[in-house]
């Protein structure tokens, strides 16, 4: 919101801890949306309230994620539905009640922060990385669709981010040893959220496709995007129009 807001962005913030995006909708002279992403209710109605107070919506930032730590046998059911809905259901449902106004103003993009466990299976992230691969599926296919139109979307694919969602995969036992491989063969250095907030809000500015850290994993997701990068090929030449 902070880099945003630095490059002329007028920010509309949400999320459910309400005083603490009131306070910093205060700072960056924006708006606050307390709101629980995990209601339905909440999503369907999210845009219009937003637009409705705060204007047009020019970039909508598919933001909010919950993580999994448990193997999937151990995992409540009730996390599984959780991951689910916040992490690809969410996105999905905004998604789709912000493009009609995009596309009738004639501007827009859309940002989605999917990760690199959306590219490679981890253990102990079975639920958490099958809505990342969801979403990075999902966007390739609205991309498709909107191929003829000025609206355009970015798919954000970091690895471990200084956050507290990492700070509770590093805590959770049944994930230390696969970290523990991983770090000794320094794979998946952690980088803060201040550098994927910069190279987002450039890759928004310049109409990027992807951003992409650790670079060292570029092979990686390379190979993940091959496929979509065919069928992109094989349908060069079909009209797409959304209307």
């Amino acid at each position: 919101a902070r880099r945003f807001a630095a490059a002329g962005a007028r920010v509309s913030l949400v999320a459910r801890s309400a005083e603490a995006i009131q306070r910093l909708a205060g700072e960056l002279g924006g708006a606050a949306f307390p709101a629980d992403l995990l209601d339905p209710a909440s999503v369907d109605g999210l845009i219009g309230r937003i637009e409705a107070q705060a204007g047009p919506i020019d970039v909508l930032v598919n933001n909010a994620g919950l993580e999994s730590t448990r193997w999937l046998v151990q995992e409540p059911t009730e996390v599984v539905r959780d991951v689910v809905r916040l992490n690809l259901e969410a996105p999905i449902v905004l998604t789709r009640a912000v493009l009609p106004g995009m596309l009738q103003r004639g501007r827009g993009s859309v940002v989605f922060l999917s990760s690199l466990a959306g590219t490679s299976a981890f253990p102990g992230m079975s639920v958490y990385s099958a809505t990342k691969a969801g979403i990075n599926n999902f966007v390739a296919s609205v991309r498709l669709e909107l191929r003829d139109t000025p609206v355009r979307t970015t798919v954000v694919a970091p690895g471990p981010v200084d956050t507290q969602m990492w700070d509770t995969l590093e805590g959770a036992d049944q994930f230390e040893r696969v970290l523990r491989r991983l770090n000794r063969l320094q794979m998946i250095p952690k980088k803060s959220p201040d550098l994927i907030a910069r190279r987002t809000v450039a890759a928004v500015a310049k109409g990027r496709r992807h951003v992409r850290t650790p670079r060292r994993l570029s092979v990686a997701f390379w190979l993940g995007e091959a496929p979509r990068r065919v069928t992109e090929l094989l349908l060069a030449k079909v009209p797409m129009d959304p209307d």
